[in-house]
């Protein structure tokens, strides 16, 4: 393993997911683990990659099982990876897969490891139930006891209220508040109208159609055979509707606000299974080893607001840090994706970043740039391919690099949105 240096680059050598998939649908009775370790096993044998090269495995994830704490490890002992790959689950909410490959990358820089596969994993079908607690201290309470009638007593405390299963919640456990309704807020204080939420939402739609077609977001994908007989074959996100429209959308009633509220789900992304593994390594090992690299992470910055406030105004603050840190303008970028979890959050965003007054708040001596979609989330984004919470960054990162590849783009830049009012931001430079 070569020591660390100031020169040490981490680099993108290439990715890939399952199909992307609404939940309780095709993919429902795929765990955590099967969707990770598919994509992942999938990915290795795409780039010929000896397992033994592996240095550690890093993976997100956000409602994890309660019997599948650390569902890294469980990829890391697929039998094309020694047994003594080292793994491990964080969660920064929706910036978990991104995260992920950011803490890769690090290692990477620091001369800590060579070759890391970093990505991401939700399977919103299996979201765990749990016990009222008084029933939990009564359930613990019986496995306690020395006689068959202590415990009879004990459970005979029960009473049809305990019984009532108390399913997570999407929402700020500070606060209360969805998502949905921080995004329904965001809207109105944002002036951010239904119509252009609905149009960035057919957009969106339009852009992932195309690209699946194309071929551009079916390579990235390893096709899941499913069912009883491993007959039922999915090969692509099962939630991009090519023929959508403004009509289509402008019927859909708001879900979080029924009377004045803008927020639909058209225009918000939806609950998604999926998983999707990204390869990094040093610069020199992949060139040691004969691999060209897409990209190299040049900068990523995570910042945070008040959760009470808008919620989902993190990017405005975390991607001027990003850019200064990698040396840039709004500018300089070629591409740029922005995580689609609601279009009220994305245009939130966007409008921040070109406002002067937004400009003043964050410190900076003139706004963060304009928007050009031409130029961005070129492929879609979250509210036509789904969002399986983690798994999101590891995609945005496999899509950024491999668009950058084919545009040869030099600069491209990710935003994420992230519960507990997070917002991260990264910066990807062309190699080669």
């Amino acid at each position: 393993m070569l020591p660390p240096s100031p020169g040490r680059r981490a680099v993108v050598i290439a990715g890939c997911r399952t199909p992307f998939a609404k939940a309780g649908t095709v993919l429902q009775d795929a765990s955590a683990a099967d969707l990770a370790r598919h994509c992942t096993r999938e990915l290795l044998y795409r780039t010929e990659l000896p397992g033994d090269q592996v240095d550690e495995l890093i993976y997100g994830q956000v409602v994890p099982s309660p019997l599948l704490p650390n569902v890294a490890r469980e990829v890391s002992l697929l039998p094309q990876l020694p047994k003594t790959v080292p793994a491990y689950t964080l969660n920064r909410a929706c910036a978990s897969g991104a995260q992920a490959i950011c803490n890769a990358a690090d290692q990477i820089m620091a001369g800590h490891a060579d070759v890391i596969l970093a990505g991401g994993v939700e399977t919103l079908s299996d979201v765990p139930i749990l016990h009222t607690r008084k029933f939990s201290q009564i359930l613990v309470a019986a496995n306690r006891a020395r006689s068959f009638g202590e415990r009879l007593g004990v459970l005979a405390q029960t009473r049809p209220r305990d019984l009532v299963p108390v399913s997570p919640a999407i929402a700020e456990p500070s606060t209360g508040e969805s998502m949905g309704q921080s995004a329904e807020k965001m809207a109105k204080e944002n002036g951010i109208t239904r119509e252009a939420q609905d149009a960035l939402a057919v957009m969106s739609h339009q852009r992932a159609a195309a690209a699946t077609m194309d071929g551009r977001l079916a390579m990235e994908i390893a096709p899941w055979f499913g069912g009883r007989g491993m007959d039922q074959i999915v090969e692509g996100d099962n939630l991009i509707r090519s023929d959508t429209s403004l009509d289509a959308l402008a019927k859909l009633k708001p879900v979080f606000d029924r009377r004045y509220g803008s927020v639909t789900a058209g225009n918000a992304s939806p609950l998604t299974d999926g998983a999707a593994t990204t390869l990094l390594m040093s610069e020199e090992k992949a060139h040691a080893l004969g691999y060209r690299p897409l990209t190299a992470i040049r900068s990523y910055a995570v910042a945070a607001v008040d959760p009470g406030w808008q919620l989902l105004m993190g990017p405005a603050y975390a991607v001027p840090i990003a850019l200064k840190r990698a040396g840039l303008s709004w500018n300089d970028l070629g591409l740029v994706e922005i995580h689609e979890a609601f279009a009220s959050q994305v245009l939130s965003n966007v409008q921040a970043w070109g406002s002067a007054e937004w400009s003043r708040r964050l410190g900076l001596p003139s706004v963060v740039g304009e928007v050009d979609w031409s130029r961005t989330n070129v492929m879609g984004g979250s509210i036509a391919i789904g969002h399986p919470f983690a798994a999101t960054g590891a995609r945005l990162v496999t899509s950024l690099s491999n668009e950058m590849a084919r545009r040869d783009v030099q600069f491209g830049l990710i935003s994420i949105c992230a519960q507990g009012g997070m917002g991260f931001a990264m910066v990807l430079e062309r190699v080669g």
